[in-house]
């Protein structure tokens, strides 16, 4: 496994259920993330969260899911630790706050509300093919766009990284 005592952690959100072609971005977000031994989190259930930590574990990174229900069961079969909450959508707050950016690939309403939460956390949030926000008629503009799951990564490292170095 490719991960430091210091790891950098990184969340894969998106819908509980996608496309072949949205879980083939996801799986490769997920791989990507784990080549550049980042600790993948995510809400633990199926669609882009398990086509991300497919991805991260078949590449021998280290996955997180951050399940809504009461049973460490829910979790897809990818997912190496499962933290049960209890919370339903709830557990977003969770998911956002423990990482340093979040990858957001397509999602519906429960993507939308972590999107929210990262934002008022201050947490980046970089997209493939996901939410645009606008307020007042202009768009918002705080969703990074990636062009696709390794500019998203890369993206996603590098603003990590300019924070690690703003805190120094």
């Amino acid at each position: 496994m490719r991960v430091s005592n210091c790891a950098n952690s990184i969340a894969v959100i998106g819908g509980n259920q996608c496309s072949e072609e949205i879980a083939r971005l996801a799986e490769e977000v997920g791989r990507e993330l784990a080549k550049r031994g980042v600790v993948l989190i995510c809400g633990g259930l199926g669609g882009v969260m398990e086509a991300a930590c497919r991805g991260a574990k078949r590449e021998g990174g280290m996955t997180v899911g951050i399940l809504p229900g009461n049973s460490r069961h829910e979790a897809n079969p990818h997912v190496q630790i499962p933290i049960v909450t209890g919370m339903g959508y709830a557990r977003n707050v969770i998911v956002v706050k423990s990482v340093q950016a979040v990858i957001a690939v397509d999602g519906g309403y429960g993507t939308l509300s972590e999107i929210a939460f990262a934002l008022q956390y201050n947490i980046p949030v970089i997209g493939v093919g996901t939410w645009c926000l606008s307020l007042n008629g202009h768009e918002d503009g705080r969703i990074i766009r990636a062009d696709d799951p390794i500019d998203a990564v890369s993206k996603a490292i590098t603003l990590i990284d300019n924070q690690k170095s703003e805190e120094s």
